[in-house]
Formats: structure tokens, C-alpha cells, sequence
């Protein structure tokens, strides 16, 4: 149904507007969006099993924030920075999931406390903009990789695009792909076929942690900057792009790429309203809005249905 929805506003687009129906349009949509596609990858591993992050957001401006301080302060290379930060964000991660299982913390809570922690670490590395002029950095966020027929992208939507095929094979060809959808279905027969739940639960949040930062690294290639205010309400726009990819907030039932395909109806919708020029940015809010109450309307009715 995703797909069927990205082609009709990829068709009506096309029609409606002059230099729309493009291979590079659909490739500017991965361009702009490879953060949010990462950082959707590990809320979908989170809401498969049941739980929710809240944190992506802050993570996500954290380590922008830690990668431009250090390589704009003391001068760090960007292959000690990115490490550091990836490890930063796996860390927080961690610890939200080891105090939703060891305390039995609601994971709305938990991660809501996790939201404002790394907010408030980022004012504390500094309050103004930071830019990143490190050569390295630059040269990275300026390349472009010719495909063919002047069509083009950038190296970090092939990050983002390993970081999918990677996600998708763990969820499928894993023991840990199978006790996250065993625990997302049903957390008590998870238990009793014996499954690793509480292991599992640390497992995706530390997942989340990683790609929120590392959301955060390619966030910092895309504005050449760190800033505590970036990526401000970015955890609503990874789970908006989850659901409407397919995957159930309850658990148990969803697809990586699926998630993908929520990602790029949201791009598009950007895409949509920029061609348009004459709406406001927030409109793309309203309509994203509107679609959550659709597919979450629909996948309320399927359960019922499936109950029954």
C-alpha cells in the first residue's frame, strides 16, 4: 500500500509539474533524507518489539554537536570524532534499554528522559551553530558519485543504504531478527520458548543509539554543522515513516523496507510542496498527520479483522 502511494504522488507530481517526473528527483529524495532513512532503521528494530525511542531526535543533534566541538576546538581528526560519537550514541542507547528491563521503566519514560538528557548535553558543549571546516569532512560532504544520464548521489546515501541491506538481514536471518519480532508479538510466549526478551530489549535500544548517532554524523556531512536545535521533532518523522511503511506500533508485525518506502513518502511530500512554492513548510506536517491517522485507522481495522 506504501508503494502504491509513493507511485500515485510520484505520478500526480509528474503530471501537476514541469521537470517533476525525474530519476534525480526520486535520488534527491535518498540525498536529503539518508539521516532520517538511518535513524528510521533503528526505530523500526524499536517499535518491532513493542517499544518506542523518543530520544533519536537529541541523539541525532548530540552528535552533531560532539563532532563539530571537537574537530572546530581542539582540532580532532574526523576518524577519531566519528568513532567517538558512534560510541556516545550506542552508550545512551544502551542504558535506556538496560533501565526499561532491569526497572521495568516504560519505554515512553525512559526515552523521554533520554530526550531530554542529550538535549541538555548539547547546550552544554555550546548554544550558537558550530561549523564544521574540517577538509576531510568537507571533501566528503561535497563529493558527488556520478551514476549515469547525469544522475547522481551522495556517499551518504550509500551509508544509508548499507545500513538498510544490514538491517534487513539481521531482522530476517538472525537469531536476534527472530526474537525481536517474538517479543513484539508476544513478550510472555517469547519467555516461555525461552527467548533472550530482556536481552533482546537492551539489543534494539543500543541499535537505535547507533544509528541516531550515526544519523547524526551524516546529518553533520548534509549542513556542514553541529547545533543543539537540529533535528528537532526528527523521532516523530522516524516513526511517522515506520507506521506508514506498514510496520505495527503494538510489535510483531513490519518490514525494513517497508520503513524505506516511508521514508521517500515523506521526502516526496517535501518534494511536492517545494515544487508547489506557494504552501508553507508546515503543510507538510498537516499531510504527514493525516496519513498517520490513515494508516494507523487501517491498521487498527486489519487487526480486528486478523482477531477475529
Amino acid at each position: 500500500m506504501t508503494a502504491c502511494l509513493f507511485v500515485a504522488m510520484f505520478v500526480v507530481g509528474g503530471i501537476r509539474y514541469d521537470g517533476f517526473a525525474t530519476g534525480q528527483v526520486v535520488l534527491n529524495v535518498f540525498v536529503d533524507n539518508a539521516f532520517l532513512l538511518v535513524v528510521a532503521v533503528g526505530m523500526t528494530f524499536v517499535i518491532l518489539t513493542g517499544g518506542i525511542d523518543l530520544s533519536v531526535g537529541s541523539v541525532v543533534a548530540l552528535s552533531t554537536m560532539i563532532s563539530a566541538g571537537l574537530m572546530a576546538g581542539p582540532g580532532w581528526p574526523p576518524y577519531v570524532v566519528i568513532p567517538l560519537v558512534l560510541l556516545v550514541g550506542s552508550t545512551l542507547g544502551l542504558i535506556m534499554g538496560y533501565l526499561i528491563h532491569a526497572f521495568e521503566i516504560q519505554p515512553f519514560i525512559a526515552t523521554l528522559a533520554g530526550m531530554f538528557l542529550a538535549r541538555g548535553l548539547c547546550y552544554t558543549i555550546g548554544t550558537e551553530s558550530i561549523p564544521i571546516d574540517d577538509p576531510t569532512f568537507t571533501a566528503f560532504a561535497q563529493t558527488r558519485i556520478d551514476l549515469f544520464a547525469d544522475l547522481w548521489i551522495s556517499p551518504s546515501v550509500l551509508v544509508a543504504l548499507v545500513v538498510v541491506l544490514v538491517g534487513a538481514y539481521v531482522l530476517h536471518y538472525t537469531r536476534l531478527g527472530r526474537a525481536v519480532y517474538a517479543t513484539g508479538g508476544s513478550e510472555q510466549s517469547a519467555v516461555l520458548m525461552g527467548l533472550p526478551v530482556g536481552r533482546t530489549k537492551i539489543t534494539v535500544y543500543t541499535i537505535s543509539g547507533f544509528c541516531s548517532a550515526l544519523g547524526g554524523v551524516l546529518l553533520s556531512f548534509y549542513t556542514l554543522s553541529g547545533y543543539g536545535l537540529h533535528a528537532s521533532g526528527m523521532e516523530l518523522d522516524a516513526i511517522a515513516a515506520v507506521v506508514i511503511g506498514g510496520t505495527l506500533l503494538t510489535g510483531g508485525t513490519g518490514f525494513l523496507f517497508g520503513t524505506v518506502l516511508g521514508v521517500l513518502v515523506l521526502g516526496l511530500i517535501q518534494t511536492i510542496l517545494s515544487f508547489q512554492g506557494t504552501l508553507s513548510s508546515w503543510w507538510t506536517k498537516i499531510f504527514i498527520g493525516l496519513l498517520l491517522f490513515v494508516f494507523i485507522l487501517l491498521q487498527r481495522l486489519f487487526s480486528t479483522r486478523t482477531r477475529r
